[in-house]
């Protein structure tokens, strides 16, 4: 059978060492691979605004990227009242709501565990990269977002998939490349690079 990089089946993913290229995940169907590569960071350094800034400058560089988001807490996309909300809440194990613009699948685990960090990556369509917040503990690479004002310690020392740092500081001590959070371009070239 056909091989994806790391030896692995083609459709499966690699766990691969830190690298200067995010992991290829498995064949998309013209037959390059994708790539994944998260935002590592504490609450408040700015992971999400972050990303809100870069994922534009990566579409506007012909980059698909789609975002896979870790919630440690409950939520809900739906609401009380909606035709969709009722359907869950009379049992329905998923519900699948679809316009002409968009649309989305709703899974209830109903008692049984959260799906696995591959198993949530399959679920996603053919892009060129998926950027990752959450699912720290993962073997994938990393760049750290840090802010000095949050008075916490970085997490590379602690992580070795962190393989850069976009800071609002200098920090001359980094034994990864460090760029300026605010330099989104910086930013993009190296979600790209690594």
């Amino acid at each position: 059978s056909a091989q994806a990089p790391g030896g692995t089946p083609a459709g499966r993913f690699a766990v691969m060492r830190p690298q200067r290229r995010a992991p290829r995940l498995g064949r998309r169907r013209n037959g390059s691979v994708m790539r994944i590569i998260g935002l590592a960071g504490w609450s408040g350094s700015g992971k999400t605004t972050l990303l809100t800034k870069v994922i534009p400058q990566l579409t506007a560089r012909g980059k698909r990227v789609s975002t896979l988001k870790h919630a440690h807490h409950a939520f809900d996309i739906d609401r009380p009242g909606k035709d969709s909300f009722q359907h869950r809440a009379a049992g329905a194990t998923e519900v699948l709501v679809v316009s002409a613009n968009r649309w989305a699948l709703m899974h209830e685990l109903r008692g049984v565990p959260e799906p696995d960090f591959r198993a949530l990556l399959r679920k996603l369509s053919d892009v060129d990269l998926v950027i990752v917040e959450g699912f720290k503990r993962e073997s994938f690479p990393k760049i750290e977002v840090y802010r000095a004002d949050n008075g916490k310690p970085l997490l590379q020392p602690e992580d070795h998939w962190i393989v850069a740092v976009a800071a609002d500081t200098p920090l001359p001590q980094a034994p990864v490349p460090v760029v300026d959070l605010n330099d989104i371009a910086a930013i993009a070239d190296l979600l790209l690079a690594k």
